[in-house]
């Protein structure tokens, strides 16, 4: 499968690095808040052939650091180690975004040092992850291991959280915060409503309780910042 779309140049996805972001359709999740429906639901048909993603990144081997992974769900891409190892002979460096629900692709890319940088959304606790994945019946086992491996730091990570007043409160974050007990940075993201949004009538966390989450989730967590705030 190829990927159906690509920002060829950021700042802000991968701190402190010069990247390209690949897209990859599809999701396992239905998050009521995400802004990349079309992704998810797979609407976008329109795949880049990845020759040509190769030769636009020779291009730009003096310009960008690194290539963003991210979707959708890239980890659902039957061919994603080969072409992630393709991009890494190319000399760049790999930052995969993903949902840990596939945690065997998860542990290959890194026991084969494929990946440089893992951003894994947390959606919520254990109690309330079903209900803000959309996904009643979802099995979270892969989700606990992979939030387990990367606590192992054999990979630099982050894991990342958009708060929503609809699904998260002090219950959640405290139980949240002991989940993911002893990781290294957690980033606490603020919900923002667009028209690609599933549900169109959700709300976003203010500052100030944001900011008492960051309080709450430092006693467990070395490095905890909000973003888009």
């Amino acid at each position: 499968m190829d990927f159906v779309g690509i920002e060829k140049l950021s700042l802000v996805d991968y701190d402190g690095k010069i990247s390209c972001i690949l897209f990859a359709k599809g999701c396992n999740f239905l998050c009521p808040f995400c802004h990349n429906s079309e992704l998810v639901l797979g609407k976008i048909n329109s795949f880049i052939p990845f020759e040509d993603i190769l030769n636009y990144l020779k291009s730009r081997k003096n310009v960008l650091d690194a290539v963003v992974i991210s979707g959708g769900e890239p980890t659902l891409m039957d061919d994603l180690k080969d072409k992630i190892i393709q991009i890494k002979k190319l000399g760049f460096l790999i930052k995969l975004d993903t949902n840990g629900t596939r945690f065997e692709v998860l542990q290959d890319l890194i026991n084969s040092n494929l990946v440089d940088y893992v951003a894994m959304d947390v959606k919520n606790d254990l109690n309330s992850y079903q209900l803000t994945i959309n996904k009643n019946d979802f099995d979270l086992t892969d989700v606990i291991k992979s939030i387990n491996l990367l606590l192992e730091n054999r990979v630099d990570y982050e894991f990342r959280t958009t708060l929503v007043k609809e699904f998260h409160n002090e219950e959640s974050i405290i139980n949240m915060a002991k989940m993911l007990k002893g990781a290294k940075r957690l980033y606490l993201q603020k919900f923002i409503s667009s028209e690609n949004c599933f549900n169109k009538n959700l709300h976003p966390i203010e500052k100030e309780v944001s900011l008492h989450y960051v309080k709450i989730l430092s006693d467990y967590i070395d490095q905890v910042e909000l973003r888009g705030y």
